[in-house]
C-alpha cells in the first residue's frame, strides 16, 4: 500500500538556557517505519518525542500531524493514579466482558502483568511494576503511531522477548509507526528498520537496525576521517602553490562498503580468554568461590534449593532469570553477604570481590566531594589492557571530559554517575567483579565503551543482566536461575527462553486463558471468594476433557477467522476507493465473520470458566 506522512517535523529548533538542542531539523514519520533513536545522554532523544507527539512546542519550524493521526506514548516517568486499582489503570471503565473476550489485550495482560495483582492499588507497587502497568495500558490501545521511550526497563528477558514479537505483528503489513528510545541493542536489532541518531542539534537517519547503523557509523568515520586527512593535503598543495604558483587539485574522496566489512574482517576477537585466565589464575589461585549444597529460602519461598556451583579464576558468568527469580539473592550469597540456610559458601583466601550494585547508594557518601578529589584518594596510575594510565584518563576513556573533574559528585547526571561507579569500582582493584545490571543509565555508546573496557579486565566476572546484547557480550557462558536450581545456558539467551516456555507448558489451554486468569482473579481474593468461583460449574472427568478439547478447537477457528478479516480488508486495499459497492461488500463479510468470532469467544469464556482456568 502508499506510504502515508503522519507526522513532519520541518526546520525544527529548540534551545534551552543552556543549550541548543535541535537546529533546523526536518524530518518525518511515515506509516510502516520502525525508528530506533539513540544518541547520548542529554541530546535530545526524549525531547525529540516530546516534540512529535505535541506536548513540546519547538521555538522555530512546525510540527505538522495528520489529521485524525493518534498518538500513544510511554514516556520514562508514568501519570498514573496512585488511588487506582490495576485494573481501572489499565482499562479504565471499560466493562470486564468487553476487554476480557479480546485475545490481544488478553496476551498483553497475562505477558506484562501476570504476577500483579488486579485489584491491587498503583501506589503501593514497586517502580518496575508501575512501569508495567503503564506499558499494558498503552500497548492495549489502538494506535497509528506508538512511541516508547525506555520500554524495556524493568523488564526481564522473557518480557522482552515478548515485547520485541509483539511490536513486530502490532500492525497489519505497511500500516502503523513505531519509535522507540532505549539502549538496549538486541532490542533495537530485532524490532527496528531504520535508525536516527540525535547528535549535535541534528538528528541523522540510517537504514536498518541497530547493526546495520553501526556499519554505517564506521562507513562515516572513515569517510570523515579520509576527508580530514584530504584537507590537510590541500593545505600543504595550496601552501606549496602560493610558494610555486602551481595549481593544486583533488578529487572527491569516495568509501566502499566492501572497505567497512574489510575493517570488521581484520578486527581481531573482542578477548583473549585463555591470556585472561592466565592473569587470573596467577591472581586468584585456582580456588575461588564454590557453592556447595546450597539452600536459601524466605519464610516459605526457596530461591536457591540445593545448589553446587563451581566458580573458577577468570570465568566470565552471566546470570539470567526472571524478575523475582532471586537473582539479587544469588549475589548476595556469592559475595558472602548473605549467609546460606542451608550448605556452605568457601572463598579462596585471595579473592577479593568489587560489587557494581544497582543503585548508585555507594555515592550518597561522596556527594559533596568534587570527582577530582575522589580520583586523589586512589593510586596514581593503573594498568588497563596493557597500559599504564592515570584515574583521570581511564575517566576520559568512559566519556568524561576534563573540566567535570570540577563537578561535585552531586552535580552529575545518572548516566555520568553510574560510569563513575564502575570507575571506583574497578579502582579498587578487584579480582572478581560482580556487575548487577551495569548498562542502567548508560547509552549504547558508553556502554560499548564499558564493554571495550571489561573485555581486558583480567579476573572472574559475574554479570546480571536483562540487556542479552550486553550479556552475551562480556560473558563467556551464561547461567539461568529457574525454579531455586542454577541451570547451564549453552545456547545462551535463547536457549533460557525455551527453558522457560518448556517450564510453563501446560495441559491446559494456552495463553489466552492464562490471560483470562491473570486479568480476572487476584492475589486479594479469599480462599472463600476463590472457591466460590470456581464451584459455579465446574467439570472433571470426561466431560472436562472433552470440554478442553473444545476450548482448544474454539481458540484455532477464532485465530483462523482473524486471519480471515486481515487477508479480507488487505484486499480492500486493492479495490478502487470510489468503488462503494465492493467495498460495501467487503466491510459486510468483515462484519459476519466479526459476529462468528464473538460467539466463539462467548463460547470460549464460559468453558474456561468451568474448566476453572
Amino acid at each position: 500500500m502508499p506510504v502515508a506522512i503522519l507526522i513532519t517535523a520541518k526546520d525544527v529548533e529548540l534551545e534551552f538556557p543552556t543549550k541548543r538542542v535541535f537546529d533546523s531539523v526536518t524530518l518525518g514519520v511515515n506509516t510502516a517505519d520502525r525508528i530506533g533513536i539513540v544518541g547520548k545522554n542529554g541530546d535530545g532523544k526524549s525531547t525529540l518525542l516530546s516534540l512529535l507527539d505535541g506536548s513540546l512546542a519547538p521555538d522555530a519550524g512546525e510540527i505538522i500531524r495528520r489529521g485524525g493521526v493518534t498518538v500513544g506514548r510511554l514516556a520514562q516517568a508514568d501519570n498514573l493514579n496512585d488511588e487506582d486499582t490495576v485494573e481501572h489503570a489499565v482499562v479504565g471503565d471499560a466493562p470486564e466482558y468487553t476487554w476480557a473476550s479480546d485475545r490481544s489485550i488478553r496476551e498483553i495482560i497475562a505477558a506484562l502483568l501476570g504476577d500483579i495483582p488486579w485489584n491491587g492499588i498503583v501506589g503501593e507497587l514497586s517502580g518496575g511494576q508501575r512501569r508495567r502497568v503503564d506499558l499494558a495500558r498503552l500497548l492495549i490501545g489502538d494506535w497509528d503511531v506508538l512511541m516508547l521511550d525506555e520500554p524495556t526497563n524493568h523488564l526481564d528477558v522473557k518480557a522482552i522477548s515478548w515485547l520485541a514479537e509483539h511490536l513486530r505483528g502490532r500492525w497489519p503489513q505497511g500500516e502503523g509507526a513505531l519509535l522507540v528510545v532505549t539502549h538496549d541493542r538486541w532490542f533495537l536489532d530485532e524490532v527496528c528498520t531504520s535508525m536516527w541518531e540525535v547528535h549535535d542539534g541534528i538528528v541523522e537517519p540510517f537504514e536498518g537496525g541497530y547493526s546495520a547503523y553501526i556499519l554505517q557509523r564506521v562507513e562515516r568515520d572513515r569517510q570523515a576521517q579520509v576527508a580530514e586527512q584530504k584537507r590537510r593535503n590541500l593545505a600543504r598543495k595550496e601552501l606549496a602553490w602560493l610558494s610555486r604558483g602551481a595549481r593544486a587539485r583533488s578529487s572527491k574522496p569516495k568509501f566502499h562498503l566492501d572497505i567497512a566489512r574489510e575493517l570488521i574482517a581484520d578486527e581481531p576477537p573482542v578477548r583473549n580468554p585463555l591470556e585472561l585466565k592466565r592473569v587470573a589464575v596467577a591472581r586468584l589461585g585456582k580456588q575461588v568461590i564454590d557453592l556447595l549444597g546450597v539452600s536459601e529460602s524466605f519464610g516459605e519461598k526457596t530461591v536457591l534449593d540445593d545448589v553446587t556451583w563451581l566458580i573458577g579464576p577468570g570465568d566470565r558468568y552471566g546470570i539470567l532469570g526472571e524478575n523475582g527469580a532471586g537473582k539479587t539473592t544469588l549475589l548476595r550469597v556469592i559475595q558472602g553477604d548473605l549467609p546460606p540456610t542451608k550448605g556452605r559458601v568457601k572463598i579462596g583466601k585471595t579473592v577479593k570481590v568489587a560489587v557494581l550494585s544497582q543503585r548508585l547508594d555507594e555515592l550518597d557518601d561522596l556527594a559533596s566531594d568534587r570527582v577530582r578529589e575522589v580520583l586523589a584518594r586512589y593510586h596514581t596510575r593503573y594498568v588497563i589492557d596493557g597500559k599504564s594510565i592515570t584515574p583521570a584518563q581511564l575517566l576520559e576513556r568512559l566519556g568524561f571530559e576534563r573540566s567535570h573533574l570540577q563537578a561535585r559528585i552531586a552535580d552529575l547526571s545518572g548516566g555520568q554517575k553510574r560510569r563513575l561507579q564502575l570507575l571506583l569500582t574497578l579502582l579498587q582493584e578487584p579480582n572478581v567483579l560482580i556487575l548487577d545490571e551495569p548498562g542502567n543509565d548508560m547509552d549504547t555508546d558508553m556502554l560499548a565503551v564499558m564493554e571495550d573496557l571489561l573485555d581486558s579486565w583480567p579476573g572472574t566476572l559475574i554479570l546480571v543482566s536483562h540487556d542479552r546484547y550486553l550479556m552475551e557480550r562480556v560473558t563467556d557462558d551464561q547461567y539461568a536461575l529457574i525454579d531455586g536450581q542454577i541451570r547451564h545456558m549453552p545456547g545462551g539467551v535463547d536457549e533460557f527462553l525455551r527453558a522457560l516456555d518448556e517450564r510453563d507448558a501446560a495441559p491446559k489451554s494456552a495463553a489466552g486463558a492464562s490471560a483470562a486468569k491473570a486479568a480476572g482473579q487476584t492475589a486479594a481474593e479469599s480462599p472463600a471468594d476463590s472457591a466460590d468461583e470456581r464451584s459455579r460449574a465446574a467439570l472433571v472427568g470426561g466431560d472436562a476433557y472433552q470440554a478442553r478439547k473444545t476450548l482448544a478447537s474454539t481458540e484455532r477457528k477464532i485465530s483462523s477467522l482473524e486471519a480471515q478479516i486481515e487477508k479480507t480488508r488487505a484486499a480492500m486495499h486493492d479495490i478502487d476507493p470510489t468503488d462503494f459497492i465492493a467495498l460495501g461488500d467487503k466491510q459486510a463479510e468483515i462484519q459476519t465473520i466479526q459476529e462468528q468470532i464473538n460467539e466463539l469467544e462467548e463460547l470460549w469464556i464460559d468453558l474456561s470458566e468451568k474448566l476453572g482456568d
